[in-house]
């Protein structure tokens, strides 16, 4: 059983035809409209762009808001880099309460809650310090604060355990090559790494802004103590579709299983012990108890995130030590759901049952569904979330599954011919997507998928910018390719997901 390897590729050839070059008045255009139909920071007063570099402008309500702007306009084709000008106007919350809030917050994540940090806030900028065993967890923490009603900035002075975090450079820098070479959110084949006294300097080309960040991300992750990436540059011609197909060729399921295995065990979200994995003709099924639904939700990421995998069956059992009363956890849950500054102007219907938590109500975007599900998944105590919560814009389109017992989607749903126009565009402005093999069927509002893409995580995109888009229901019959028949249509069977909106 091979550990720490990299899936055997040809060697890569850069690409022999550049996509076209986007104009920076169409990434401009195409950033405004997703930021629109995200519903994320509805306050921009200017967004321009210059050679690929986005510039926003504005303002928003909540830290959380603006960190996801800037995400999403990385997400577009062409974007190389944004310009964060979008300042914070949120709640004035006395310097003592808000820093109280934030321990309070640390202490009841799963996640984070056995570090020693401490917070401290002043005029809206909360410090957070404290040690932390690897840079791999420092965004864990920085998460939990950035949905804090009050905070305006976030100054990190979180500190590594070196000590614990000190191992051999040509280790460090096998297990970054192997962990990009496994994963799909990047271009393998274009990055390079090596390792000096603890630190990875990474050069080479990605194809988008997200991806660059990702690449980063994955070297934290692989041990890394410091990440040097100045020599990674962002190139329009990394979209070429050659390495991925490279990156992505056949490999067997006991080196796919084992590539899963091995990001698990580096994976902070599961120090408390990795499943077991089983592999099967690209379909993984994780077995085993986790301390927390986040755990377990982190664990299927981890794994569908890995070449090689078209499925992932989570077996896991969220395992609680002590379950609260039902009607503890109940008020836990709406406090939470209350007290943030993303979703906290909703209202939520909440059902509580032996740790089961069922949600229904209607938010703005899917952005916001998804936040929902997150802030509960990170209570102590919750081990299954029934999310019922239904996407409805304030324009008047369902963006999302219909609830039971909703109001049916108003006049301003848009036309079938309309909304496969906008799919359609969604897809061309994806840096994932838009060289993808997607079909798109339209019949009243019920949007179908059919065709190829490559990872699974392009599945579950596809299906969300349906939504987005409009789309009331959405059935997602796409496949990721056959490895050993590249040139012929995709062969393994989809389950899709009619009637809900994508986790």
């Amino acid at each position: 059983m091979r550990s720490l390897s990299a899936p055997a590729h040809p060697a890569p050839s850069r690409a022999g035809t550049a996509p076209e070059h986007a104009g920076d008045a169409a990434i401009t255009a195409a950033v405004e409209l997703l930021l629109l139909r995200k519903g994320v920071c509805t306050h921009l007063r200017e967004v321009a762009s210059r050679e690929g570099i986005v510039e926003l402008v504005g303002f928003t309500d909540s830290l959380q808001s603006r960190e996801r702007a800037v995400a999403m306009a990385k997400t577009v084709r062409g974007v190389r880099g944004v310009i964060n000008k979008i300042s914070i106007r949120t709640l004035e919350v006395p310097d003592a309460d808000l820093g109280q809030q934030a321990e309070q917050a640390l202490r009841q994540d799963p996640l984070v809650r056995g570090f020693a940090l401490r917070c401290r806030a002043r005029a809206g900028v909360l410090t957070v310090a404290g040690t932390v065993p690897s840079g791999a967890e420092v965004p864990l923490v920085l998460r939990v604060l950035h949905g804090l009603p009050g905070v305006r900035r976030l100054n990190n002075q979180l500190r590594t355990n070196a000590g614990a975090a000190a191992q051999p450079d040509a280790e460090i820098a096998a297990r970054v090559c192997a962990f990009l070479a496994w994963g799909t959110r990047g271009r393998a084949p274009l990055v390079h790494c090596h390792a000096s006294h603890g630190v990875v300097h990474l050069s080479g080309t990605v194809a988008t802004a997200t991806e660059h960040e990702q690449v980063v991300a994955t070297a934290y992750l692989a041990g890394a103590t410091r990440v040097d990436a100045r020599g990674l540059r962002v190139a329009y011609w990394a979209l070429d579709g050659e390495p991925r197909r490279q990156q992505f060729a056949a490999q067997a399921d006991e080196d796919v299983a084992q590539a899963i295995r091995d990001v698990l065990a580096r994976d902070p979200r599961l120090a408390a012990g990795a499943p077991r994995v089983h592999m099967r003709d690209g379909v993984v099924t994780l077995h085993g108890t986790v301390k927390s639904l986040k755990a377990r939700q982190a664990a299927e990421q981890d794994a569908a995130n890995v070449v090689g995998v078209w499925h992932v069956r989570n077996q896991l059992l969220v395992q609680v030590h002590r379950h609260p009363p039902d009607a503890t956890l109940h008020q836990r849950v709406q406090e939470t759901l209350a007290d943030d500054a993303w979703v906290g102007h909703y209202r939520f219907g909440v059902s509580v049952c032996k740790g089961r938590v069922q949600l229904a109500g209607t938010v703005d975007s899917q952005l916001d569904r998804e936040r929902v599900a997150d802030l509960i998944a990170g209570l102590e105590g919750v081990a299954m979330l029934d999310n019922q919560v239904a996407v409805f814009a304030h324009r008047g389109e369902w963006l999302g599954p219909v609830a039971a017992g909703a109001a049916p989607a108003s006049a301003g749903q848009p036309t079938d011919q309309l909304l496969a126009e906008r799919l359609r565009d969604h897809y061309h402005w994806s840096a994932r997507l838009h060289d993808q093999a997607i079909t798109i069927r339209v019949s009243e509002g019920h949007v179908t998928l059919t065709g190829t893409v490559d990872t699974w995580l392009d599945r579950k995109l596809a299906a969300a910018g349906a939504y987005d888009c409009g789309a009331r229901q959405v059935t997602n019959y796409l496949v990721l390719p056959d490895p050993n028949a590249p040139d012929t249509p995709p062969l393994r069977p989809s389950s899709p997901s009619a009637g809900r909106a994508p986790a």
